[in-house]
């Protein structure tokens, strides 16, 4: 693989799940933009770190990683999507076969394609002792589609800083998809219409009863019924769908948590042989941030303030997602005490009103003491006239 989770975490593939977590938080802090301004290096680094982290600290997407690889990232980490994928690729790499469940007799997957006889094809699969259209199969199955087939939605993952999914962002991505094919337009056909082959001409195909019994119906898959089809595209092997490299331009409005999800339409898998395609689903993981907490659309930050600006009061000037603000800080002031700015926190992605953002006073002393200060520390603690201490009982 291009980039192992496991590698950019520095941790082992056995590693258990407290070490990944560690691993993660020493080297998020280390890359983290905040702390490398201006550093791309850093900044790719970091985004790499929160992509390896969403995956291997799930112990659902762990397995499915450690057992798909980077497949199973491609496909949205679905065990289902993963399975058929590599059944797809499978069959495609040895020839244009499409795998077909074995059935009630215990058989493992058949390879098939449509010039084998579909008699001996849903013999050897199984089947219930009721009838079977073997054209409806076949739509499930996955071989040729009666029809065109709408193309499934896919899901990929993003990771933002807390600044971008506050104040929203674009985001260019590349992503690899089923898309359709450009040499048959995704019809999977091409050439001139001859005789069907599947059903001689007739339109219709046998009707599977059970393991070996065949009776008459069913629509053939192939020429849907018309009795005349083209050659199969060489390029799809009729399918229609080909892989592809898809490069987008993605929105993200304000206020995204991780989790939310960003819905491009028409932008997931092409549908087969001229189906419309599906949806495509941007799930957000955001970073967090070394200063700023968030609960859901409000915010909270520590702020320090001077012993001086504590007791006496002051005006200072506090950064916020949104600019520059003067907070008054009320005399006598103690650390912990907590003050609110409105309107200061997240976007509403429902369209309500902003989130607050609450700062907690914390008093920071000097460090690095004068003579001065020291003896105007050891004035000031003369102006105490209770023990600070005095209601601290277990």
């Amino acid at each position: 693989m291009a980039d192992d989770y496991y590698q950019i975490l520095g941790v082992s593939r056995t590693a258990p799940a407290e070490d990944i977590k560690k691993a993660f938080r020493k080297l998020a802090r280390k890359y983290h933009p905040d702390v490398n301004p201006g550093d791309k290096s850093a900044e790719e680094k970091f985004k790499q770190l929160n992509a390896a982290f969403e995956v291997l600290s799930d112990e659902k997407k762990r397995k499915l990683y450690d057992e798909f690889g980077e497949e199973a990232a491609k496909l949205g980490f679905d065990e289902k999507k993963a399975q058929q994928y590599r059944a797809y690729k499978a069959a495609r790499a040895s020839g244009g076969g499409m795998p077909f469940g074995g059935g009630g007799g215990g058989g493992g997957g058949v390879d098939f394609d449509l010039g084998d006889i579909l008699g001996d094809i849903f013999g050897r699969a199984g089947g219930g002792a009721g009838g079977v259209d073997i054209g409806e199969v076949f739509g499930r199955a996955g071989g040729r589609a009666a029809g065109p087939t709408p193309g499934e939605d896919i899901s990929a993952t993003l990771t933002l800083s807390f600044a971008e999914a506050l104040t929203g962002t674009e985001r260019s991505i590349s992503l690899q998809r089923p898309g359709r094919c450009q040499r048959c337009q995704g019809s999977g056909q091409v050439g001139t219409p001859t005789t069907c082959a599947t059903c001689g001409g007739t339109g219709k195909v046998r009707r599977a009863g059970g393991m070996l019994g065949m009776a008459a119906g069913g629509t053939c898959p192939s020429c849907r019924g018309s009795g005349r089809a083209a050659p199969p595209c060489p390029s799809c092997q009729g399918s229609g769908v080909l892989d592809e490299t898809a490069r987008l331009t993605v929105k993200i409005p304000a206020g995204v948590q991780t989790g939310s999800k960003v819905r491009l339409s028409g932008q997931g898998s092409a549908g087969s042989r001229g189906g419309p395609p599906g949806d495509l689903y941007i799930e957000t993981i955001v970073s967090e941030h070394p200063l700023v907490r968030r609960d859901g659309d409000d915010l909270s930050m520590d702020l320090p303030v001077t012993v001086s600006e504590a007791m006496l009061g002051a005006e200072i000037r506090v950064p916020t997602f949104q600019g520059e603000v003067t907070v008054k800080v009320p005399p006598g002031s103690q650390s912990g005490r907590k003050m609110r700015l409105k309107g200061r926190g997240s976007p509403s992605l429902k369209g309500g009103p902003p989130g607050d953002l609450y700062l907690t006073l914390q008093i920071k002393v000097p460090e690095n003491l004068s003579d001065e200060a020291r003896r105007a520390a050891e004035s000031l603690a003369q102006a105490y006239q209770t023990d600070v201490r005095g209601a601290l009982h277990l």
